[in-house]
């Protein structure tokens, strides 16, 4: 950018009576900067371009040209300093405007992560609601079929808590789902996909897991929700729940609606048999 406006300077010094073509020539110079220069870096070429053109016009008027009387000489330096002042407000306008545009963009990008949040995301627990998860079974489905990797699903549920919401409260309620959802997700792999599937239900996706390993993994969460403790307001005793827990493997045979039929049959079976516990589906045992 210096060096073309030294060169439209040294033009008007050389050009003689046709040193006037310089001036579009200067404007056309400075109409590509508005697009690439911010408004202090535009601010900069505006004093050096009134340094350049300055110099130059003192070198003509030293020449005494006869076609450059000092009223022609006052007319050139204003029309230079108008090119260049209208250079300058055109920059800063269009900076102006693409700072505006940036911030709608970033506005814009972050109203659609909300909205994929909403949608995908359960608001109370954070964790995957019942379509997300459905969309994510489909996908470790097919991974677990190319790579022959072990696949389970286990159904959990709150035991009795239609009895937490009728004695201490929606809000309580709403506290136990929200510690539940985080009790079983410090005690999972970051690999497994832990999803509200309704109410009090949860559904986690174990992939790549032996059989063995889900079931004692499902042994230690039975145990880590029995511990645990939710504090009630005003000082009550904390409230206390166990988890009735279902499992079943996915075969390549089924699909994966047999699977979830195959781990609730599980947690019914868990739940008839006194609940507080875990019971694999027959294909694991």
């Amino acid at each position: 950018m210096k060096s073309c406006l030294c060169c439209c300077a040294a033009a008007f010094v050389i050009a003689g009576p046709a040193r006037g073509v310089t001036l579009p020539i200067l404007a056309i110079i400075l109409m590509f900067g508005i697009f690439g220069l911010t408004t202090r870096q535009m601010l900069g070429v505006l004093v050096y371009s009134l340094v350049a053109f300055g110099v130059a016009s003192g070198v003509v008027a030293a020449r005494d040209e006869p076609d450059y009387p000092p009223v022609v000489a006052a007319a050139y330096v204003g029309m230079v300093v108008v090119v260049l002042l209208s250079s300058t407000f055109l920059t800063t306008r269009v900076q102006s405007t693409r700072e505006h545009l940036r911030r709608q963009k970033a506005e814009l990008a972050q109203a659609l992560e909300q909205i994929r949040q909403l949608a995908t995301h359960d608001d109370l627990t954070g964790l995957l609601n019942r379509r997300a998860m459905l969309d994510r079974m489909q996908l470790e489905q097919r991974r677990s079929l190319r790579s022959g990797s072990p696949l389970l699903i286990a159904q959990l549920d709150i035991d009795h808590f239609k009895a937490v919401n009728d004695t201490h409260g929606h809000a309580a309620g709403d506290l136990v789902l929200q510690s539940f959802a985080d009790t079983v997700r410090r005690n999972v792999r970051d690999t497994d996909v832990l999803a509200r599937w309704g109410g009090e239900e949860f559904v986690l996706l174990l992939c790549d897991t032996p059989a063995a390993d889900a079931v004692a993994l499902m042994e230690r969460l039975r145990q880590a929700v029995q511990a645990m403790q939710v504090p009630v307001a005003q000082g009550g005793q904390p409230i206390t729940v166990t988890v009735s827990i279902g499992l079943a493997r996915h075969t390549p045979a089924d699909p994966l609606a047999g699977t979830l039929e195959r781990a609730d049959r599980a947690l019914y079976a868990a739940k008839a048999g006194g609940r507080n516990r875990v019971v694999p589906a027959p294909c694991l045992r």
